[in-house]
């Protein structure tokens, strides 16, 4: 049996395996990736909400992103929750030190619940050091506003994406001048749940709108971490980025709707739905 790109997920634990660690490992191994993992925060956490945080040593993260790199061949490396600070300059440490291809990068801040996930200092990190050395970044239309030092309102007011659209070119483009190369801002909290993609990497910037429409679900928790693993999986197969966006979005997509009922609150997408086109183990 021919190997399966590895995937390195760099994120945080959620015990009801809706998001981080543990959903990515499901959502890797549906597109066709092996999932290696590096734990930067344990939560207590169910469908509910988070209750709680604790980050991991920053030296346990540091030896573990060593022993794994010296160990695998990583065709892409997904990060989501860093945490803290201290944790946010360990991985970054790292990916300098690597440089790793296909880094897609979803900035966590909070929880759908509203819980903060990461401090102050872990975001100047992610904004000052982050977005010039990955090769995408997903954030949603908030996280986006956040680190882009934005603050738009009136987008969610709106029930039009094309009415939207010039804001959400407005924050991509503050992105790119903080260093980013590619965006990827999702469209959960956006009209019509499209997604765009603005990228400056290489040759002509591209610039896509991929259309997708509201799903009525509560089967929505962790979809920012399924795109983003998704989005890796993809680069990882050889896919072109606007190809492999378009992927994640479908995967997405097509995992909330196989979703069956988990918990109490908002539950897990049906992280191991496979996709017609995606290989067979």
């Amino acid at each position: 049996m021919a190997s399966k790109p590895v995937i390195l997920s760099i994120a945080g634990y959620d015990p009801s395996s809706g998001a981080g660690i543990t959903a990515d490992v499901k959502t890797a191994a549906a597109l066709g990736c092996y999932a290696a993992t590096c734990i930067t925060a344990l939560t207590v956490q169910s469908t509910q909400g988070v209750f709680g945080v604790e980050s991991i040593r920053p030296q346990v993260i540091r030896e573990t992103l060593s022993r794994l790199a010296d160990d695998l061949e990583l065709s892409a490396v997904r990060i989501g929750m860093l945490g803290s600070g201290e944790v946010a300059e360990v991985v970054a440490e790292f990916l300098g030190q690597l440089r790793p291809g296909n880094v897609v990068l979803d900035p966590v801040l909070r929880s759908s619940s509203g819980a903060e996930l990461i401090d102050k200092a872990g975001v100047e990190i992610i904004r000052r050091v982050f977005l010039p050395i990955c090769d995408v970044i997903t954030p949603n239309f908030y996280e986006a506003n956040r680190l882009a030092g934005l603050e738009f309102g009136a987008i969610f007011a709106s029930n039009s994406y094309e009415k939207a659209l010039p804001e959400v070119r407005q924050v991509a483009s503050k992105l790119h001048e903080l260093g980013a190369r590619s965006v990827v801002i999702t469209g959960g909290h956006l009209p019509e749940a499209n997604d765009y993609l603005s990228s400056r990497e290489g040759g002509a910037p591209i610039e896509q709108v991929f259309p997708g429409s509201r799903i009525d679900s509560e089967a929505t928790h962790g979809t920012g971490c399924a795109f983003a693993t998704a989005l890796a999986c993809g680069l990882a197969r050889g896919f072109p980025l606007p190809i492999a966006v378009q992927k994640a979005k479908e995967f997405v997509r097509h995992a909330i709707y196989a979703a069956y009922q988990i918990g109490r609150g908002t539950g897990p997408m049906n992280h191991l739905f496979r996709l017609p086109s995606d290989p067979e183990d």
